[in-house]
């Protein structure tokens, strides 16, 4: 799931927390769980503001990639071609 949460985070400066959870069809809890992991691991940051579509107090949680985890994540990446490439 960290990888898929990477991969989307991966091709886009920022998503919002919903998006992103229905992208992946997981629950809040799933999810938040996932993103405090990669957040400790300095892959992905977090922010919140406001939103002119809300007109209640609620934020809007963004989620990104770091420049760690965009590394990290292109790392992996290379390292599964590589096996799939050896395998071929």
């Amino acid at each position: 799931m960290r990888l898929r949460i990477c991969g989307l985070l991966n091709k886009a400066d920022r998503l919002d927390f919903a998006v992103l959870r229905d992208t992946l069809g997981i629950s809040d809890a799933t999810l938040s769980k996932h993103i405090k992991t990669l957040a400790d691991s300095h892959y992905v940051t977090i922010s919140k503001s406001s939103s002119a579509k809300r007109t209640d107090a609620r934020r809007v949680t963004w989620l990104s990639l770091s420049p760690t985890g965009r590394s990290a994540f292109a790392a992996h990446v290379r390292a599964l071609q590589d096996i799939a490439d050896s395998r071929a």
